[in-house]
């Protein structure tokens, strides 16, 4: 679990592991960033209470530098990636390690339910649940079980992990679309089921969940360069909102009828987004068509700004040696 300013659901998200209904050993390791809040107080206090849980530094306070350091120490033979502001459901581990066995996947994962407690976080919930909001991607809209490109977080075979090197350091974010996307290229197969659900808390503010959907964008770029041929239309539809706004909105200054495409995407995201809040508050369904803009127009933002270049500084993915979370999946 790499952990950066996570002092609001820490204890929360720890305790949903170690509750889990698991027969084998198993160890949760926090890789503790450079946080500005009390995690760090928070985290030791958990430590303390409980010997199932260990603590490494993780300078950078970078995810995949996080993920890695705790790799690195990690015992057995089950690994399952968990963050700071995701909560574990019910049996997740025992029927992750079942896939797994069934399958013969390297990877396993579910939904991501995000789930708001203020009107905001609601709206964002409502918003990362539609096709509107995040187009096809199964582990956010749920589905039949299958092979995926990617799944949230993931439970892993540790030779998997160790057969491609772990994460890629370079990637601040995607780290997890990229890593499948090696261990599809290697011939591992990435499974999805909606069996397995982990409850997400979004963001909290416009500026927090734009610079969010930014720097998803902005990766997102990055990963299509690394790997040509990983990009599909799903992924150029916000810069292609974007970009009709702004010709939209500024080509109309000049010739009217412009102003048709800035105010086309304003009528769609208005009734859309009211249309998947149906059943909401008010509080929470009027403020979905802008959570829906700021997602779009975010994404899109990142993705056709982006000047971000892998360089040698950091090296690729190589071996992380000794990796896995849970022991040995037990008899059933």
């Amino acid at each position: 679990m790499p952990i950066l300013n996570e002092e609001r659901h820490l204890a929360e998200a720890v305790q949903a592991v170690l509750n889990q209904d698991w027969d084998g050993p198993l160890e949760l390791i926090l890789a503790l960033g450079p946080s500005t809040d009390g995690t760090r107080t928070v985290a030791t206090r958990l430590r303390d209470a409980d010997h199932r849980i260990r603590l490494v530094d993780n300078p950078s306070g970078r995810t995949p530098d996080g993920l890695n350091a705790a790799l690195a120490v990690a015992d057995y033979d089950v690994v399952c990636r968990v963050d700071g502001h995701g909560i574990l459901s019910a049996g997740y581990l025992r029927t992750a390690a079942r896939t797994l066995e069934e399958t013969g996947a390297a990877n396993v994962g579910g939904i991501m339910d995000a789930q708001g407690s203020t009107p905001f976080e609601r709206a964002v919930a409502v918003a990362m649940k539609s096709k509107i909001g995040v187009g096809g991607a199964k582990f956010k809209l749920g589905g039949e079980a299958g092979p995926a490109e990617t799944v949230y977080l993931g439970v892993f075979r540790r030779e998997w992990l160790r057969r491609v090197g772990g994460y890629d350091p370079r990637f601040s974010r995607a780290q997890d679309w990229e890593m499948n996307y090696r261990i599809r290229a290697q011939g591992g197969l990435v499974w999805f089921t909606p069996d397995l659900r982990v409850d997400y808390r979004p963001r909290g503010s416009f500026s927090a969940l734009a610079s969010q959907y930014k720097q998803y964008g902005q990766w997102r770029r990055v990963v299509a360069r690394q790997h040509k041929g990983s990009l599909n239309a799903r992924y150029l539809a916000p810069p292609t909102a974007l970009a009709g706004v702004v010709v939209g909105s500024v080509g109309g200054l000049f010739w009217r009828p412009l102003w048709v495409i800035p105010a086309a995407y304003g009528a769609a995201v208005t009734t859309g987004g009211l249309a998947i809040s149906t059943g909401q508050d008010s509080a929470v369904s009027l403020r979905v068509p802008a959570v829906l803009a700021t997602m779009h127009m975010a994404w899109g933002w990142g993705f056709l700004t982006s000047r971000i270049r892998l360089t040698d500084d950091l090296p690729a993915a190589s071996s992380v040696g000794r990796i896995a979370c849970l022991g040995p999946v037990p008899d059933r």
